[in-house]
C-alpha cells in the first residue's frame, strides 16, 4: 500500500514569516504549496524540499476561484498573508478580514481537517488602530467559518530579513539620529523560527487548540529595543522621542504624499495608522496560551541579534579583526613610548 505525504497550502508562504513555515513542514515530509499572487518570484522557495516537493502556486486572496483551487485536496492550510501598510489595492479590512474569512470559507467547505491563522498581539475589533481592527476581524471571520482554527498571535517578529532591527540599523548609516514615536511603548520581539515552530506544531499536533500570543523571552520598551541594536552594531545614535501628536501629523502628511503621488511613492516610513498602533504595549496577555502551552522555549534576541545585525557594524564582518588591530597597535606604541 502506497502512502501520499500529505499536503499543506501556505499562503503567503514566500514571505518573512512563511518562508520559515515552508522549510519546517517540507522537513517534515510534507507537501508544501506555496500560494502567492506572483510564483514566478517565489521560485527561492522550491529548494527548501526535495525535487517537486515544494510548488510555488498562483492564488490571490482577494479572488475566490484561484484561492479554492490552491486549497482543493489540501489536509491543511496555513494563512501568513498580512501587510503593515496599505499599498493601491492591497487593504487592511481587503487582506486581514476579508481574504481570511474567505480562505477560512473555503477550507471548510474543501475538507481541509487543519487551519493556522497567523494573526497579531493586539488583534481587536474595537481598536483605534486600523491594523488590529482589521486583525480582529480577520479572527472572527476565521473562526465562524471555520471553529476548530488555531490562531497565533505574534508580537513584533524578529529575524535575519526582518522589516523592524534591519530598519533602524539601516538608518544609521546615514543619520546620527534615530527620531521614533511611542519610545515608552512595550514590545515582546519573537524570533521568526520559533512562529514557525508553533504553526508547524499547530498543524501536526491536534491537541492544540484555540489561541495562542507569542512573545520571546525580554519584554522591553521600544527605545530599550533601539539601544540593545545600536549596542550589537557598536554606533552611538541619538534616539529622539517625538510627542504622538507630532508623529501623527508628520503620518498623516506622508500618507497623503503616498496617495497624489500616483504610485511614486509608498510611505514605509510612519503611517498615522502606525502611530496609533504605537499608543499600546504589544506584549503577551496575562491570561493567554502562550509558548509555554505550545512546549516551544522562545528564542533570546541576544543569541540571534548578532547573527544578521553584524553588517551594520562600521566594519561589517571585519570589525572585530579591525578592533583586534587597533588594540594590537595600541599595546605596541604603549611599549614603544616606555622606551
Amino acid at each position: 500500500m502506497t502512502h501520499h505525504p500529505k499536503i499543506v497550502t501556505i499562503f503567503g508562504g514566500s514571505g518573512f514569516v512563511g518562508k520559515y513555515i515552508c522549510q519546517q513542514m517540507a522537513r517534515a515530509g510534507w507537501r508544501v504549496r506555496v500560494a502567492v499572487r506572483r510564483p514566478h518570484e517565489a521560485i527561492h522557495v522550491k529548494p527548501y524540499g526535495s525535487v517537486g516537493q515544494v510548488e510555488p502556486i498562483q492564488a490571490n486572496i482577494r479572488d475566490e476561484a484561484s484561492t479554492r483551487a490552491a486549497i482543493a485536496g489540501a489536509d491543511a492550510v496555513i494563512n501568513c498573508v498580512g501587510i503593515l501598510q496599505e499599498d493601491g489595492r492591497q487593504k487592511f479590512t481587503a487582506i486581514h478580514a476579508d481574504g481570511a474569512g474567505r480562505i477560512a470559507q473555503l477550507a471548510a467547505e474543501e475538507g481541509v481537517a487543519r487551519l493556522v491563522h497567523i494573526s497579531a498581539i493586539g488583534a481587536d475589533v474595537d481598536a483605534a488602530s486600523e491594523y488590529a481592527r482589521s486583525k480582529g476581524e480577520g479572527e472572527i471571520a476565521v473562526l465562524t467559518a471555520f471553529p476548530a482554527a488555531v490562531i497565533l498571535r505574534p508580537s513584533v517578529i524578529f529575524g535575519e530579513e526582518d522589516g523592524f532591527f534591519n530598519r533602524f540599523a539601516g538608518m544609521t548609516r546615514f543619520s546620527m539620529v534615530l527620531p521614533i514615536v511611542g519610545a515608552d511603548s512595550e514590545f515582546q520581539p519573537v524570533y521568526v523560527a520559533d512562529v514557525a515552530k508553533a504553526a508547524v506544531k499547530a498543524v501536526r499536533d491536534t491537541s492544540v487548540s484555540g489561541t495562542y500570543e507569542l512573545g520571546g523571552p525580554e519584554r522591553e520598551s521600544l527605545r530599550a529595543l533601539l539601544e540593545r541594536m545600536l549596542q550589537t552594531i557598536r554606533r552611538r545614535r541619538l534616539i529622539l522621542n517625538m510627542p504622538f501628536f507630532v508623529g501623527g501629523i508628520m503620518g498623516k502628511v506622508l500618507d497623503i504624499t503616498s496617495k497624489v503621488s500616483i504610485g511614486l511613492f509608498t510611505n514605509t516610513i510612519l503611517t498615522s495608522d502606525q502611530v496609533k498602533q504605537l499608543r499600546g504595549d504589544t506584549v503577551v496577555s496575562s491570561n493567554a496560551q502562550t509558548f509555554a502551552d505550545l512546549g516551544i522555549e522562545p528564542t533570546s534576541m541576544e543569541a540571534v541579534l548578532p547573527e544578521y545585525l553584524y553588517r551594520y557594524r562600521p566594519y561589517g564582518q571585519y570589525s572585530d579583526l579591525t578592533a583586534s588591530a587597533d588594540n594590537l597597535t595600541g599595546v605596541r606604541n604603549s611599549q614603544s613610548t616606555a622606551k
